[in-house]
């Protein structure tokens, strides 16, 4: 999950980038994509969020204290 996210997001902002102009027009739907996945990873919680909360499942230590 931590790593899909950021993927998913790099890929759609690569292929937007690969579309110019056409990549934030509602015709061609990459831009729906970006818009989803950046929303994904807002209500998700961020890569760094993911990173802490692992850490500490696999540890047993808090980031923050």
């Amino acid at each position: 999950k931590r790593n899909n996210c950021g993927k998913a997001l790099a890929i759609a902002r690569e292929a937007r980038d690969m579309h110019g102009g056409n990549g934030i027009s509602d015709e061609y739907g990459v831009i729906r994509h970006v818009m989803n996945l950046e929303a994904v990873n807002t209500y998700e919680g961020t890569h760094d969020i993911h990173a802490l909360i692992l850490g500490r499942s696999q540890t047993g230590i808090p980031a923050f204290s």
